[in-house]
């Protein structure tokens, strides 16, 4: 090892010694309530696949069909040779299910924020946001340039404090917050931001990643769910998530839409979406508007194993939606948690820092409509089995 690289083996080696290090595992199936993991079956309660669509048969055969017709890879950005008509068409469809004017896609959720973030604000300008938005805001925020005022934790009234000290030494103002929190599986209080928002000259933007499927009329969304609808200027989200599948969006005013054709950076300088994912994108769309089974038997698992979880003794947060932290506090206890409860079958990982505060550790559970309740009360008897050997529960 060279010398000059020692610096990271003692950083590596701290984050071991601290329980911070992250043991990635590997699966070898596809997703669903149950995975292959590093060559054990276990039950699943980590992805992101809230209504069991990653591996749906529909799905599936609409990325395949879209392969066999046009190829695999874009070979190109949207703006030269890679905006396919598959592309145009998905963009209007996502437009009419979030009942907004206008779509554009990117290829993930991340580059969605740090596309869109830096094309409506710079220099001289102001962003308010949630102190626990998403790392890709943050990220999009600090690309930006402009000047970040962070406000508490779902806080409307402290919005409007920072706005009032703040608003009139800058330029263009935006607020971003996150609809739902992807680590403690709250909701933001969406109407209430909106209407401080409306007592100043600012652009109103919210990061549906983790509502998009979950929320509002048949997965429609935070903005749906509190029916703002033509009042939030700028709706991002995610199809990496419910949707089965891989990409980004951002919706809502066509103006900002067209702007980001023109300015947003990942649009312009990255490949575009390959027509496999966005076929099985579509696809996603088509069993979305057909019904609201898979969004009904989400929440019906998420309140069952909630209930279950507390009547257990455990912590889960503040959390009202599928995502459901179990609060343990260390990450040396979070890690030992998760690794007992793979024994056990269960596969269920640890979340520290950086991700979380320090001494706000957790196993984060995420509920899937492919739960079956044999799946639930599997993983409940699992969780109250190691929580007792470990202490966490009496």
């Amino acid at each position: 090892m060279s010398a000059k690289l020692q610096w990271i083996q003692d950083e590596l080696q701290n984050l071991k010694e601290s329980g911070l290090y992250n043991q990635i595992r590997t699966l070898s199936s596809p997703q669903g309530a149950w995975l292959v993991v590093d060559g054990q079956r276990v039950l699943n309660f980590c992805s992101n696949n809230y209504l069991g669509l990653a591996n749906h048969p529909r799905i599936v055969e609409a990325a395949r069909k879209a392969a066999a017709e046009y190829g695999v890879g874009p070979a190109a950005v949207r703006t030269i040779a890679g905006t396919m008509d598959l592309h145009l068409k998905l963009e209007e469809r996502l437009a009419a299910f979030k009942g907004v004017e206008a779509a554009i896609t990117f290829q993930s959720g991340f580059n969605a924020n740090i596309g869109c973030i830096p094309a409506l604000v710079g220099k001289g300008d102001v962003i308010f946001s949630d102190e626990l938005n998403h790392a890709s805001i943050i990220d999009g925020s600090r690309l930006s340039r402009a000047q970040i005022v962070r406000y508490a934790h779902c806080d409307a009234q402290d919005l409007k404090r920072a706005l009032q000290e703040n608003r009139t030494k800058f330029n263009r103002a935006l607020v971003i917050t996150d609809g739902v929190f992807s680590m403690d599986g709250d909701v933001a209080p969406l109407d209430e931001i909106y209407a401080v928002t409306q007592e100043f000259d600012t652009i109103l933007m919210v990061d549906d990643a983790h509502g998009e499927g979950v929320l509002g009329k048949g997965g429609r969304g935070i903005v749906d769910h509190y029916g703002l609808h033509g009042k939030v200027e700028v709706e991002m989200g995610t199809l990496s998530k419910a949707f089965g599948v891989v990409g980004g969006i951002v919706s809502g005013d066509p103006l900002i839409v067209e702007w980001l054709h023109q300015r947003g950076r990942p649009f312009l300088f990255s490949s575009a979406m390959t027509v496999p994912d966005v076929a099985a994108c579509l696809a996603a769309v088509d069993i979305l508007e057909e019904s609201t089974e898979l969004v009904d038997k989400l929440w019906q698992n998420t309140r069952y194993f909630k209930e279950e979880m507390r009547n257990l003794g455990f912590d889960t947060g503040l959390s009202t939606t599928p995502i459901t932290p179990v609060m343990l506090g260390e990450a040396s206890l979070a890690q030992e948690f998760s690794r007992e409860l793979f024994k056990a079958g269960v596969f269920g990982m640890s979340i520290g820092f950086p991700t979380v505060p320090r001494g706000k550790a957790r196993i984060r559970v995420m509920i899937s409509a492919a739960h079956e309740q044999d799946d639930l009360d599997q993983g409940l008897a699992a969780f109250a089995s190691v929580g007792r050997q470990l202490g966490v529960i009496a």
